[in-house]
Parts: structure tokens; C-alpha cells; sequence
């Protein structure tokens, strides 16, 4: 009897090949995780002000820049999008005008000869307070050559309606309370992602402010998030000019690292942000780990 069932053993394997069989699950349309190049389709998979959660890949595969029309979930069309955001927020954002990436429709990148691969992109991008969202065209140049020296890239971005947005009553009114009195704040978002609401404005503050940061650092090869303001202090005012000093982690989402950075900026509702200094810090091991921004 033994005998019989080796015997049985031996042809069922000369058959399959393997006494052991790896059955994968069907992909699903909607997971875009099996491409490298991919990240979340819609808004909704964000963390706090357009934060989006990126799969992360154990040994991530080498990143593949495209030309020509572009699948608008992959990352080549996504870090220009993200690209366009910051620069949103530099020009226009302030405590009570926020904007981030809702989605991005189409795409299409083309080598510009020496100069480097231009991005033309169609995208909805919201006001995170007011949750209004608009549709917007835009053209994203990355630099390339003796040009990438000068690392910010070249934008183009038209979105008339959210630019439009009047909060002028809101920055007035947030003016005069922060003008005659000096704030000290901690862990915006605390480790459970939590704010409190009078610390709102400080945190839409970090996060216009560190689009300036995000936009000259990106590449064609990075994708940041506002992680966390890890302190910020108010100094005295000049000029009518409000003065912050603060510690931002930003999570940039290829690597996966934190970064530290240092940023000094003023902020009134006539002048805006207008950044003084910023400075990358040495990596902290001790520091407080953020909110997980994945």
C-alpha cells in the first residue's frame, strides 16, 4: 500500500512540476500598488491638507520618467502635480487659503532640448478650508543639465476662481490677535493627529510656508508632504510684520525619510509669507517620531 501511494506521489509531481502551488489573488482594477510608479487616484485616500498615503515598497524599483501622454496615477504626473500645489501656496496661500492636489486628469511630458522634461498637466485643486475645488491647466519644467543648478522648477499654473477666495476679514482679524501677544506651540498635529482649533491657523501657516521649502526642493525625483510643525515660536514683530520661527518635518514620500527643516518667515494679510531663512538640521534620533503620514 505504501508502495502504491509513493508511487502516486511520484506521477502527480512528474505532472505539476512542484508538490506546491502559490495561488495569487486576481489584481484589482482599482490597486495601483503593482506599478512602481504609482500612488493614490483620488482625494480621499489623503491624510490632513492633501497628505497622500503612498504604498511602500520593500525594495522600490527603479523609478521610469516618461514621455508623451502619462498615466495621471504615476508618479511623474503626481510630483509635477504636487510641484503645482506648492507653488499654489507660495503665491497664494495664507492662515485661511490652503491648497492641495485633489486629482490629477491628464498629463504629458516632453524633453525641452538641454533645458529638461516640461509637464503639461490637467488637474482639480482644493482650497482645504473651504473645500471649494477647481479645475486648473498647468506647465511644470523640471531642469535638467548645467540648468538643474537652479533646482526649483519653472511653473505655470492657472486656477482664477481659488485665487479669488476673499478671507481678507479672517487674516485681519487673526492680525490683531497675534499682533500684541507672543505664541509658543508644540506638535501640530499631536501623535494622534489631533489639533487644537485655536492652533489651526499656525498649523495652515507651517504648511503655506513649507510649500516654499517643498517647491525649491523638488525634482523629478522627489515627493514631499507637510509631516508635522514640530515647535514655533513667535517673535517680536517688525515692520508690522508678524515673525515665526519654525521646525517642520517634512515626510518625503520616495524615501520614506523625515526631514527636518528650520524656517524663519514673516506673515501680514497685505505681505503675505514671505520666507527670511530656511535651513535643513541634522537628522534628530531622538526626536519624536510624527504622525504617520502613509
Amino acid at each position: 500500500m505504501g508502495f502504491r501511494i509513493m508511487v502516486f506521489l511520484a506521477a502527480l509531481m512528474g505532472v505539476t512540476g512542484s508538490a506546491s502551488v502559490t495561488i495569487r489573488p486576481e489584481s484589482d482594477p482599482m490597486d495601483m500598488s503593482a506599478h512602481p510608479n504609482s500612488v493614490p487616484e483620488t482625494a480621499e485616500n489623503t491624510d490632513v491638507f492633501g497628505q497622500q498615503k503612498v504604498p511602500i515598497e520593500e525594495e522600490p524599483e527603479e523609478d521610469v520618467m516618461e514621455i508623451g501622454e502619462l498615466n495621471p496615477n504615476h508618479y511623474p504626473a503626481q510630483r509635477a502635480a504636487k510641484a503645482v500645489q506648492h507653488y499654489l501656496n507660495t503665491r497664494y496661500g495664507s492662515p485661511y487659503r490652503v491648497f492641495g492636489l485633489h486629482k490629477v486628469h491628464s498629463g504629458n511630458a516632453e524633453d525641452v532640448a538641454d533645458s529638461g522634461r516640461k509637464y503639461r498637466l490637467d488637474i482639480s485643486v482644493q482650497d482645504f478650508i473651504s473645500k471649494s475645488t477647481e479645475n486648473c491647466s498647468a506647465e511644470v519644467l523640471f531642469p535638467r543639465g548645467e540648468q538643474q543648478q537652479q533646482r526649483r522648477p519653472q511653473i505655470q499654473a492657472s486656477c482664477k476662481e481659488l485665487c479669488k477666495i476673499n478671507t481678507k476679514a479672517q487674516e485681519e482679524a487673526l492680525y490683531q490677535q497675534y499682533k500684541n501677544q507672543s505664541l509658543v506651540a508644540a506638535h501640530l498635529p499631536d501623535s494622534y493627529g489631533h489639533i487644537e482649533p485655536d492652533m489651526e491657523p499656525l498649523w495652515h501657516l507651517g504648511t503655506v510656508a513649507s510649500s516654499f521649502i517643498m517647491l525649491n526642493e523638488s525634482t523629478e525625483n522627489t515627493l514631499y508632504n507637510m509631516a508635522q510643525v514640530a515647535n514655533v515660536t513667535q517673535l517680536e514683530t517688525e515692520n508690522n510684520q508678524l515673525k515665526f520661527d519654525y521646525h517642520i518635518l517634512l515626510h518625503e514620500m520616495v524615501s520614506q525619510e523625515i526631514i527636518h527643516w528650520k524656517l524663519l518667515f514673516s506673515w501680514s494679510p497685505s505681505e503675505g509669507v514671505k520666507v527670511l531663512q530656511m535651513e535643513q538640521l541634522p537628522h534628530c534620533h531622538d526626536c519624536e517620531k510624527p504622525p504617520d503620514t502613509n
